[in-house]
This record gives C-alpha cells, structure tokens and sequence, in this order.
C-alpha cells in the first residue's frame, strides 16, 4: 500500500508538472497490455474527463475531484486501477469520498461474486482508513484501547463502489485479497488535488491536515 501510494502520487505529480491528463500521463509510458486494459477500463466507468488537474472551474464551498491509481501488484500478478470520486469542503477540510470505480484483473475468474465480496470489502475498508482510523499513542502506551471510540467509516459516508471485473480464462486464477485496498489513498490524495490543488501526504487525510495544507500552498503562493 505504501509502495503504490509513493508511485501513484508522484506520477499524478509528474503528469500535473507536464499539464498533462493523468489517464493518458500513465498510458503514455505503460506497455503492459493488462495494464493498459484495466486503466482504459476504469477511466471508462468513471467517465473520466480528460484533461490535467487540478481544476480551475470551480467555485463554492463544496469543490469536487476525481483521481486514479493503478498497481500491477506483483505478489499476485494482479492487476487493478481505480477511481476515487471526492467532494472537498473548503471551509471544514472534511473529504467525502462519493464513488469508487475498480477495473480488475485476476487473470481466470474462479467465483466472480467472491471476487466482487473482496473488492468491495478491500475499497470501504482502506476508504475508511484513508479518511478516519489513527491508531494513537502517548511515551508510554496506545491510547486507542476501545471500538466506542475509534474513528471509522459509518454507513451513510460509504462510498458506491462500481466493479468492472476482466476475466482471462486462458490465464492462471491469481489472488484477490489485498490488491484492491491499495488504491484509496493515491487516489482519493490525487482526487483532492483536482478538487483543490494540494497534496495530501500522511493518512488520514482528516480536515485539519487539509485546512492546514490549503493555508500552507496559500503561504507560498
């Protein structure tokens, strides 16, 4: 998860520093064709629009951001991209992610509503972690000790997460249960910067971090 948050987000980084479209950024240098297909596929679902982030038509308190990851993840020779849809309010810095498209690619399919139950799992569980869960300490010890307590993702913030399964059958069946969960951070990070023009670099990405990275890219501005 961290190895493709760093990938992700420094290549969405590289695209916006070439004012290029983050799709067609990574598709430009991409030669692996189920790479390509999985990417092109997400894109797709989401009705990507085409261009370079961040945005500049926005106006109001609520500004909304779209962004991808993709990851060829190598212990399972999977291959899955997503796309976080947010909405940001300005004024509070809380994230809402709204949607959640995944193209994935597991090679032969062996039982697609498995796949579809570990997918959906994978994305509310990291969105979750992304946006809320910190576990805290003090010098001496956890201070996170009950589930009363502990920030997580309750059922009217879950995200819709839209699935496009590819089924290979002439390839080997490959792993399920974690490819997936490395997408919400990169892309929900990329998302907010289309929304708003900053990076966020630390989970979770709660509204503090983003009020104070606004008034930090104020500063400098």
């Amino acid at each position: 998860m961290q190895n493709t948050y760093a990938n992700e987000v420094f290549v969405d980084e590289c695209a916006a520093a070439a004012g290029a479209d983050p799709v067609e950024y990574r598709l430009r240098y991409l030669t692996d064709p189920r790479g390509i297909a999985v990417l092109r596929a997400a894109a797709s679902m989401a009705k990507w629009d085409g261009r370079p982030s961040p945005r500049k038509d926005q106006s109001g308190a609520i500004a909304r951001g779209r962004g991808i990851a993709y990851v060829k993840y190598e212990n399972a020779r999977t291959y899955v991209a997503g796309v976080a849809e947010v909405e940001v309010n300005r004024q509070t810095g809380a994230i809402r992610c709204t949607r959640f498209h995944v193209a994935h690619d597991c090679g032969q399919i062996i039982n697609p509503d498995g796949v579809r139950a570990q997918i959906e799992g994978q994305i509310i569980q990291t969105v979750s972690r992304t946006l809320k869960e910190e576990l805290k300490w003090n010098r001496s010890r956890v201070t996170s000790v009950d589930w009363a307590s502990y920030p997580i993702l309750r059922f009217p913030e879950v995200p819709e997460v839209v699935m496009e399964l590819i089924n290979r059958p002439t390839e080997p069946p490959w792993g399920v249960g974690e490819p997936a969960a490395c997408l919400p951070p990169p892309a929900i990070s990329n998302a907010v910067f289309d929304a708003i023009g900053v990076r966020l670099r630390s989970v979770p990405y709660l509204p503090a971090k983003v009020v104070a990275a606004v008034k930090a890219a104020g500063a400098k501005a």
